[in-house]
Order: C-alpha cells, then sequence, then structure tokens
C-alpha cells in the first residue's frame, strides 16, 4: 500500500486528537504457541492502519504540532546475529526511509525518551487493556511525570481510549482499501469453488478445509478465521471447528471461510449438498435462507440502520418457518415473541475490514448506527434445525447459512462476494461438475 495512505490516516488522526494530546500504539507482541515455538507474527491492526510498519518490537508515537517531527516510531535495531535467524529488520533507518516517520530511535531508548515526548501534553490516546504487557509503561512514564509535576515538568492528566477516534476512521474504507478487500473477496470466491468441486461422499471434512488453504496460500493469503467446515449434523454448530467428520451422501456441507490478504478480511460461507442434490426439505430450507439474505442485502443502503438488515432477515424467516410448519401463529406475533431464536441465534452480520469482525460501534448515542458510503458489512441470515420431536424427521440436522461480503455504496449495496454461486440451482451444477 502506498506511504501516501498511512500518511493521510496519520494526518486525520491527528486533526482528531488535536495539539494537546500523544497517542502511543505499541505493536503486537510476539505470541509463542508452545515451548519456544512462536506462531506466525501478525501486526496489530490500529499500528499497521497507521503506519504499515510489520514487525514486533515496536512502539509508534503521533505527536501532533511537534516541530521537529509528529511521526515518530521506536524500533528494534539491527543486529546481524538475530537478523541471520529471524529475517531482516527495518532498524531506525529503514522505519524512516521505507515506512515514513519523521524521526525513530531504537527500541531499547524508549524509556529516556517517550517521557519526555509526553511533557507539556494534557491528553494521552492509548488502549489500555489491548496488550497488558505494555500498560505498566505506560502507567510508569506517567506517573513519573506526575511526580514531577512540582519542578515545573508537565504531566499528562487523562487518559482518552484511543480505539474511540480510530475505530470510527477505520468503519470509513477508502478506495485503497475497498481493492484490498476486493482482493481478498476474489481470493475466497475461488477456495470456495475448489472446494465445492472437491467435497463428495467419503471425503473427510479437513480434506475440503485443504483444499481451501491449498487456494488461500497460492495467492500469498492466510485465514482471516479457523474455518467451519460442518457436514450433516455439524451444519447446526454455529462455530463448529473439529473439521475431522467423513461426509456422507445426502449431507449438506456449510463451509465458512475467509482469507486475510495483505491485512484485508474476507468472509463468505455457502451451503451445499455433498451428493451434488438438495433432499426437498433441504432445498425448501434453503430457499427461505436465500430468501432473507436477498432481502437483508436489499436494506443495506444509505439512511438505514444497521438493523435494517437484520429485521428483513428475522421477517422473511419467521414467514418461511410458517410456511415449512416449523413454528405455529401468526407473524407479527412470532416476531415480537422472538420465536425465530430457536432456529435462527445469531444476528445477520458484522464490519468487515482490517478484523474479520472489524471494530465500530454498532450502536451511536443508544441508537443504531445509520449505514453510509464506506461502510462494508457481512450479511449471514441462517436457519439451524437439531433434532427435536417437535420437528418432522426429514428436517433435522438440516443446518444452512448464507453469508457474502457487502459495501454500502451512495445508489445501494454492492456485494463484493457476487462471483461466487448461490442459487440452488447453480450450487448444485458447481458441485456437480466434481
Amino acid at each position: 500500500m502506498d506511504g501516501k495512505e498511512y500518511a493521510r490516516r496519520r494526518r486525520q488522526f491527528m486533526r482528531m486528537i488535536g495539539k494537546d494530546a500523544i497517542a502511543i500504539l505499541p505493536a503486537a507482541p510476539v505470541r509463542h504457541r508452545n515451548g519456544d515455538i512462536e506462531y506466525a507474527y501478525r501486526q496489530d491492526s490500529h499500528f499497521y492502519y497507521l503506519s504499515g510498519f510489520p514487525e514486533p518490537d515496536a512502539v509508534l508515537a503521533l505527536v501532533p504540532g511537534r516541530p521537529q517531527g509528529e511521526y515518530l516510531l521506536f524500533v528494534r535495531e539491527h543486529d546481524a546475529l538475530r537478523e541471520s535467524w529471524d529475517g531482516a529488520r527495518a532498524g531506525t533507518d529503514g522505519a524512516v526511509e521505507r515506512y515514513g516517520a519523521d524521526d525513530a530511535f531504537p527500541i531499547a531508548d524508549i524509556d529516556e525518551i517517550l517521557p519526555g515526548l509526553m511533557e507539556s501534553r494534557s491528553q494521552v490516546y492509548y488502549s489500555m487493556g489491548t496488550h497488558p504487557e505494555f500498560d505498566s509503561h505506560v502507567l510508569s512514564w506517567v506517573n513519573g511525570l506526575r511526580a514531577q509535576a512540582r519542578q515545573v515538568v508537565g504531566a499528562p492528566h487523562e487518559f482518552v481510549a484511543l480505539r474511540h477516534a480510530l475505530d470510527d476512521m477505520r468503519l470509513y474504507k477508502s478506495r485503497v482499501e475497498l481493492l484490498k478487500l476486493r482482493r481478498a473477496a476474489q481470493i475466497s470466491v475461488g477456495a470456495h469453488r475448489r472446494a465445492m468441486r472437491f467435497a463428495r461422499p467419503g471425503a473427510m471434512e479437513y480434506e475440503v478445509m485443504a483444499e481451501v488453504l491449498h487456494e488461500f496460500r497460492s495467492h500469498n493469503a492466510d485465514i482471516s478465521y479457523y474455518p467451519i467446515v460442518g457436514g450433516g449434523a455439524n451444519t447446526c454448530v454455529m462455530h463448529y471447528r473439529d473439521n475431522d467428520q467423513p461426509l456422507r451422501e445426502g449431507d449438506l456441507l456449510l463451509l465458512d471461510a475467509g482469507c486475510e490478504h495483505e491485512y484485508y478480511a474476507s468472509d463468505i460461507t455457502r451451503t451445499f449438498p455433498v451428493g451434488g442434490r438438495f433432499s426437498a426439505a433441504q432445498r425448501a430450507v434453503y430457499e427461505v435462507v436465500l430468501e432473507a439474505q436477498l432481502a437483508a442485502i436489499d436494506k443495506v443502503r444509505c439512511g438505514n440502520h444497521w438493523n435494517h438488515p437484520h429485521e428483513a432477515a428475522v421477517r422473511v424467516i419467521t414467514q418461511g418457518l410458517i410456511k415449512l410448519g416449523l413454528l405455529k401463529g401468526k407473524a407479527a406475533a412470532l416476531i415480537k415473541d422472538q420465536a425465530h431464536l430457536q432456529f435462527f441465534g445469531h444476528r445477520t452480520g458484522h464490519w468487515l475490514g482490517l478484523d474479520v469482525h472489524d471494530v465500530g460501534d454498532y450502536k451511536v448515542g443508544g441508537e443504531w448506527r445509520v449505514l453510509e458510503p464506506g461502510m462494508v458489512l457481512t450479511v449471514e441470515p441462517g436457519i439451524y434445525i437439531r433434532p427435536s420431536p417437535r420437528v418432522p424427521k426429514e428436517f433435522w440436522n438440516i443446518g444452512i447459512r448464507i453469508e457474502d461480503e457487502v459495501l454500502v455504496t451512495a445508489s445501494g449495496a454492492e456485494v463484493l462476494t457476487a462471483a461466487l454461486e448461490k442459487t440452488p440451482e447453480a450450487i448444485e451444477a458447481l458441485v456437480q461438475t466434481a
């Protein structure tokens, strides 16, 4: 991503916090999987959003109005031995030349330098609790300055939650970000198609997952969350993760998988028949979920609020469950009583961006947030029917979710994942090409 994009973000953020503040953001720490084996490193999303800097053991400081430079990075110094083991480091020179810092300092010198930057600033913008291991450093610096306040040393008197300002910025996607999201969506569409063509009776859920991962890694992408690959009764487990059961003729397979490409996430769900054909009951439920999703997408438009798509999905699903004989009564009364929750127990979507469950409040001042251009969300209604004496047997273990990524535009909704098949006919045709 062009350094100008990060610079624009920093300027906007510093205008928001004002010249009486300092913002401090630590990089994500390295995490260990077991023993001395590390998880693959992934930078903190807020830190990356403002800097593009991908390394650990770093701290970003924004000091609006500072004459010597407003954007500072504290980073690891070059170390020939460590770099021979772990790879090249940017160092202080690279932090300036490649990542646009006005100035950069060794991370080992932060205790000597950063408190001085905090003097005369009344507010510290910081996300307390996000990286608890760093909280003590910030508190120590502030408390040290306050202890010296009688010696005419300034000291911040207020902590401000950094995320309140930055989350709202991240909610509105720029043109560059939308290019990234579209690319992640494109890769994920290819992975779902590959999985649908591969899935067959006798295959294992983890084999389907392997096809998805192969497609992701073939395009230099990784998972944005652990994939859900659930066949048969596992389609009714909304966050199923075992992915270790065989697929059987007559089963449905629910595949919820999305990649992360260049830090931007994708999130898609499709449900399809393992043997290539929906049963009559499966197709009937599928058509209700598809109708609910289309109704919800239709409500993704400027001026509507966040809950409008969910309300539309609930109406269609409730009416559909009545037609299927799974709910009894009048639709209005059932909606008021939330009778759908026994079959549709989750919300219809979430924000999408650098994180798969991206930042941004869903309510503002106690009211649902109004949708505006540049917001990206998922739309994912579902129906999950577990065995019950009150449910006809042909519906048992039918779990269906359909999820797409949707951009709010000035003229309506743009489905970023529209290329992936989802009508029953198109799904069957794709699965049968295996």
